[in-house]
Formats: C-alpha cells, structure tokens, sequence
C-alpha cells in the first residue's frame, strides 16, 4: 500500500461515518414526518367524527324515524330507504359494466391496443368531471329526452354512469396485482382462458375489487347535486318511476331551509352510521370471499 493510499484511508472511512450519520438523521426525518402526517390525519378524522356526535346525537329523537314525512315531524325515514335502493340499483347497474370491461382490458385485449388506450383515457377524464355535470347530463337524457321525469330509476342511471370510471379503474388495477405465474399455472393444467379469469383471477382479486365498490358506495351516498337534477328531492319511500331524496339531499334540503338545523344535525349523524355500515357489510363480505 502506497503512502497516499495509507494517508487516505482515514479519510475515506470519516466520509463513510458522515453519510451514515446524514442517512440515519434523513430516515429520522422522514419517519417524524409520516408520523407527523398519520397523526394530524387522525386528528382531523376524529374531530369531523366528534363535531357531527356531538351536534347531532342529542337531536335525535323517535319522530325521525317515523313512516311517513310531514313538516312537523321532518321524518328521514324515507331518505333511508331511497338511499338504499339508491345504491342498490346504482351498484346492480355499474358493477357489472365496469368489472367486464377491466376484464376484457386486462385479460383479452392485446398489448399496445389502440382501443385499450383510447377506453382508459376515457374513463381517467370522466373520473375528473365534476358531478353537477353529471347531472345535468342525466337531467337532459333520463329525465327529458327519454320523459322520465324526475324518478329513482333516472338518478341509479346517473350515478351508475358517474361511478362506472372508478369501478373500472380500481377493478383493472386489481386484476394487475394477480401474479402471472396464476395464470400460467391455469393454463398448464389445461384450463381455459374464461375459466382461468372466473376460477383463478377473479377470486384473487376481490379484495381490490371490492374497495373500489366501497369508495362507489361512499361517491353514492354522499351525492346531491347529481341526483337534484335526475332524482328529485320529494321526501317519499319511492318506486322506480317516481322521486325521491337521498339522505344527503334531505341533511341538503334541512340547512338550507333554516329552520331544521338540529334535524340536519341529526341526519349528518345517521348519515355517517349508514356509510360505516355499508363499509363494515363490504369488508366482512370482502373477509369471507377472500378466506374461500
């Protein structure tokens, strides 16, 4: 070893101890910010949470829930009801377009085909459009052009085409995440290609399929300005052909008048029950699949 090699020996090893400093002080960092950020993002959750409790529940009261609507007794029974069908019908509708077309996407679609990127560029600026827009697209065609009126069927419709991008996007990414060797090992065994997307590919992406659904249910639920213009605001249990108001456009409708306030209160809280509610069936049903 030369004497400049044995003079540089020191000095190497004191730049090998200072990047190891700065790099343990840079993941210090780092770490203190993502613990930084998971916290106020806590925070603000439980806060919202709080606020909503705390404003709403000591409003709740058994004329609520009462069967039928009056201006007395402001019930909200009937925007429980309609929210359900809302998002039964709005599912029964998108769930199936969207996740045959990420099939079809992911599974049967050449790679580099025109048509493929065409159909994602679509559905990415449609994910972007404001809802109102929505609406009056769906106030134009449903309502108007096809006659009919303000109805449940018109605002599922709207809706189902308003939440059919995220379906097909999360539902796509799903089917990305299955490792190749499933279906190579399906195809070794014999099976076919519509076997192996049903047997194979499928089961073992429903657990991103179904958080797609659950961020659908959310975007359902929490909607006005779509279903204003298609569905209504007629506080009534309604049937396919007739309106109806969501719970979100009865909390909407309650503020806006002045006069409800610790009703709208109250509605913000059943509200937040029921989307919980709707997550916690879609886990579990999410659990159960993905055990089998």
């Amino acid at each position: 070893m030369t004497r400049e090699a044995v003079g540089n020996a020191p000095v190497s090893r004191e730049k090998t101890r200072t990047n190891r400093v700065c790099g343990g002080t840079s993941a210090a960092v780092l770490k203190g910010l993502v613990y930084a950020a998971a916290t106020l993002t806590f925070a603000v959750l439980l806060f919202l949470i709080g606020y909503i409790l705390v404003s709403g529940l000591p409003h709740l009261k058994p004329s609520l829930f009462s069967l039928h609507y009056t201006s007395e007794n402001v019930s909200m029974l009937p925007a429980i009801v309609t929210t359900v069908e809302m998002t039964v019908l709005a599912l029964l509708i998108s769930v199936p377009l969207g996740l045959f077309t990420a099939v079809y996407l992911n599974e049967y679609a050449k790679r580099g085909n025109k048509l493929v990127s065409i159909i994602r560029v679509t559905t990415e600026t449609l994910s972007g459009i404001p809802s109102i827009v929505y609406g009056l697209f769906g106030m134009l065609f449903f309502v108007t052009q096809l006659h009919w009126g303000y109805s449940l069927i018109a605002g599922a419709m709207t809706l189902a085409i308003m939440i059919l991008p995220l379906i097909m996007r999360t539902a796509e990414e799903a089917l990305m995440s299955v490792p190749d060797s499933y279906r190579e090992g399906s195809f070794g065994l014999g099976a076919g290609r519509l076997r192996t997307v049903f047997r194979i590919v499928l089961p073992a992406a429903v657990p991103g399929i179904l958080s797609g659904i659950i961020l659908a249910i959310g975007r359902i639920v929490g909607e006005t300005a779509a279903l204003i213009f298609t569905a209504g605001t007629m506080a009534q249990i309604p049937g396919l052909t007739q309106s109806g108001r969501t719970l979100a456009i009865h909390m909407y409708v309650l503020s806006g008048e002045a006069l409800h306030m610790n009703e709208a209160n109250a509605t913000a809280v059943v509200l937040l029950l029921v989307v919980l509610a709707m997550n916690a069936l879609s886990a579990f049903v999410a659990r159960k699949l993905t055990k089998k």
